[in-house]
């Protein structure tokens, strides 16, 4: 039989592959195999885990983020309902204070046309005294008593017309 390298080859290959099982070379290749896709479970695993935890924390933000919106706008619609209650106090108590003033200012005025008219009533008086007392220190005849008596009218009217200016 001719032995070529074809032959050679042959046989070296079949130690090497003798070896290899004598090793247990295809054992621990299959070994490392396996754990490395083992590892690439656990980290497809934990990743997906991780995925879900994100979505769930973001679920939960967002749950966060509309309960802030609504708290907002409560917030809102309550200090404008504050601010209306205040500004409508506000009015009522002002419209108070000016109905009191207007009270007042209105007793005043009372009181300064009552003070006015006993003022010209004591004048009216005073000048009519006067008059009397002119008319019977003069106590004189008709025509005099007529001249005097219209004197006085004159008198009295002037008192009056400055009294009220």
């Amino acid at each position: 039989m001719i032995i070529d390298a074809t032959f050679w080859v042959a046989i070296s290959f079949l130690i090497f592959v003798i070896l290899l099982i004598y090793f247990k070379i295809p054992l621990k290749v299959k070994k490392l195999l396996d754990d490395n896709i083992s590892q690439i479970r656990k980290q497809v695993d934990e990743s997906e885990n991780l995925k879900e935890e994100a979505k769930n924390k973001l679920a939960e933000h967002e749950k966060r983020i509309v309960g802030s919106k609504s708290e907002v706008k409560k917030m809102i619609r309550e200090a404008n309902e504050l601010a209306e209650k205040n500004i409508i106090k506000s009015n009522e108590i002002f419209h108070r204070q000016m109905e009191m003033k207007k009270k007042n200012t209105e007793e005043k005025i009372k009181q300064l046309k009552n003070q006015a008219i006993k003022d010209v009533k004591n004048a009216s008086i005073n000048i009519a005294f006067e008059s009397i007392e002119k008319l019977m220190l003069n106590s004189l005849d008709k025509s005099k008593l007529d001249k005097i008596y219209n004197q006085s009218i004159e008198e009295t009217k002037l008192a009056l017309q400055k009294k009220s200016s």
